[in-house]
């Protein structure tokens, strides 16, 4: 069992900056790969990143590549998600989650992969 607890949602202009971060409690936070979805309402849950266990492999959504960086500290068992050059159709609830039966250098990209779930952080972007 792990708990995540997101962090670091807001209200910000288009074009500006967001970090987000979940804070993993429980098992050993290397046994999980991590990503972050998103959900507006009445759609579903949409994939954003991932990051496999250790951190060596990275996967994005089209729609924020180039834009979303997603990273982890193990020592601090945190994943994080940058955000730049946010633009209004960014905004969504924001999840943290993780995977506790992926391999190594797995980036699983499905929401039903993913065993835990974090209560979601708002973002809001302003044109």
């Amino acid at each position: 069992q792990v708990q995540l607890v997101e962090s670091g949602g807001g209200l910000v202009q288009a074009g500006g900056s967001l970090r987000l971060s979940c804070a993993a409690a429980g098992r050993t936070f290397t046994n999980y790969a991590m990503a972050w979805f998103r959900q507006t309402p009445g759609d579903d849950r949409e994939f954003v990143a991932v990051i496999s266990r250790i951190g060596g492999r990275t996967y994005y959504a089209e729609s924020v590549k180039g834009r979303f960086t997603i990273s982890r500290d193990n020592a601090k068992n945190t994943v994080y998600l940058q955000m730049n050059s946010l633009k209004p159709e960014d905004t969504a609830v924001y999840y943290c989650a993780a995977d506790r039966n992926a391999q190594v250098l797995d980036v699983p990209r499905s929401p039903p992969e993913y065993d835990y779930w974090g209560q979601g952080t708002q973002v809001t972007v302003s044109s």
